[in-house]
C-alpha cells in the first residue's frame, strides 16, 4: 500500500466506526422535515442549499440547541426548509404556500404576525408552531392561551400588555421628566390588524404614571424620516419602539434617528441597545426559542397543538447603555442601574 493511502485508511478507519449500520430487517431512523417560515434573511454566505442560516443569531442557535437536546440533528434525522419574508407581508402568503407543498411535519413561524396569518390560512392540518408572537388571542390565531384550539400553538413574548406598562415605568424612571412618550410601530396595510384593546390597554398604562403617548404608524420606511421630524415638532421627550419585525429590519437606521433627535428610546430587544440605542426591555429570546425546541418533540411525537398551551416568557431582560445615556445628557437613576441586566459601558 502506497504511503498516502495508509495514511488515508489510518485516518478514516475512526470515523467508519461511529456510522451506524442497521442490521438486516432494521428500519432506518425517521428523517423529519420542518419548515421554517421568519423575517430576515441570512447572509447568502451564511445558508444551507435549505436557505436556513449555518451559524444564525443568538435565537437560532438557541432553537438548534433546544432541538439537538432532544436528539434531532440537522442532516442527521432532521430536515430543516427556511423561507425569510423579509418583513415584508406580502412576501408571506406565497412563502407559507410553498412551505406547505413540501409537506412538512411541521411548520414554525417566527413572531411577526403576517407569517403566522399566512402560515394559518395556508394549512389547517399541517403543525403549526409559532415562536415570539405577540397578543395571538387578541389578533384572532388562537381561541385561548390555555387551549389555542385547532392546529397552532406556540410561546409568546410578552405577558399581555403587562409588559408594554413595564418599559413605560422603566422609561419614567429614566427619565422622570418626561410626560410626552412618543410611539413608534409599523402598521402595513396588508398586516394583521392589532387588537384594538390592546392599544387602549397601553395608553392606559402609560397615562397612570403621567405619560401622554404621541402615536406614529408608519406604513413604509420612506416615512421614518418624516416621524422622527414629527416628534421633535411635536416636542416629544422620550420614544418607544414598538416591538415589529419593521424596526428590527431598520434597526440600525432607527437608533441614528434616535441619536440624531436627542430622543431617550426604550427599545424592545437587546440588539437595539448593543447598536447604541439607550435601553431595552423585552422577554429574553434565547430561552423561549430553546423552549420550542421541546414543543417540535412533543408535536413530532404526535401531540397535537390544540392539547398544547400557548406559553407566556418567565425571563425578562433590561438593558442599559451608559454611554448613550451620557451623550444624550442623562444621568441613570442607581436604583434603575441595579435592576439592569445588563450595562453597556
Amino acid at each position: 500500500m502506497k504511503p498516502r493511502a495508509a495514511a488515508l485508511s489510518i485516518i478514516l478507519a475512526p470515523t467508519l466506526l461511529f456510522v451506524p449500520v442497521p442490521s438486516p430487517g432494521q428500519q432506518p431512523a425517521k428523517v423529519y422535515r420542518i419548515g421554517y417560515l421568519a423575517t430576515g434573511a441570512p447572509a447568502p454566505t451564511d445558508q444551507t442549499p435549505q436557505g436556513c442560516p449555518i451559524q444564525g443569531s443568538a435565537r437560532w442557535q438557541a432553537f438548534m440547541e433546544g432541538l439537538q437536546e432532544r436528539g434531532y440533528v440537522p442532516g442527521q434525522n432532521l430536515l430543516i426548509e427556511c423561507r425569510w419574508s423579509e418583513a415584508r407581508a406580502e412576501r408571506a402568503p406565497a412563502l407559507a404556500a410553498e412551505l406547505v407543498s413540501l409537506q412538512p411535519d411541521l411548520i414554525v413561524t417566527g413572531g411577526y404576525s403576517p407569517n403566522i396569518a399566512a402560515a394559518k390560512q395556508a394549512t389547517g392540518t399541517i403543525p403549526l408552531l409559532m415562536v415570539t408572537a405577540v397578543d395571538p388571542v387578541g389578533r384572532g390565531f388562537v381561541a385561548s392561551l390555555a387551549h389555542p384550539g385547532g392546529n397552532l400553538t406556540g410561546i409568546t413574548e410578552t405577558v399581555g400588555v403587562q409588559t408594554l406598562g413595564k418599559q413605560f415605568q422603566l422609561l419614567k424612571e429614566a427619565v422622570p421628566k418626561a410626560t410626552r412618550v412618543a410611539d413608534l410601530t409599523y402598521r402595513q396595510p396588508t398586516a394583521v390588524p392589532p387588537n384594538p384593546a390592546w392599544g387602549m390597554e397601553s395608553e392606559a398604562a402609560a397615562r397612570a404614571i403621567g405619560l401622554t403617548l404621541q402615536l406614529y404608524p408608519l406604513q413604509a420606511p420612506e416615512e421614518l424620516e418624516g416621524a422622527f421630524t414629527a416628534m421633535t415638532q411635536a416636542r416629544a421627550e422620550a420614544l418607544l419602539v414598538e416591538s415589529t419585525a419593521f424596526s428590527q429590519f431598520h434597526l440600525q437606521r432607527i437608533v441614528n434617528l434616535a441619536a440624531k433627535s436627542r430622543l431617550p428610546a426604550m427599545y424592545s430587544h437587546r440588539d437595539f441597545v448593543e447598536a447604541g440605542g439607550l435601553m431595552s426591555y423585552w422577554a429574553s429570546e434565547p430561552p423561549i426559542w430553546r423552549r420550542a425546541g421541546a414543543y417540535v418533540d412533543k408535536i413530532l411525537k404526535g401531540t397535537k397543538p390544540a392539547d398544547l398551551p400557548v406559553e407566556q416568557p418567565t425571563k425578562f431582560d433590561l438593558v442599559i447603555n451608559l454611554k448613550t445615556a451620557k451623550a444624550l445628557g442623562l444621568t441613570i437613576p442607581r436604583t434603575l442601574l441595579i435592576q439592569a441586566d445588563e450595562v453597556i459601558q
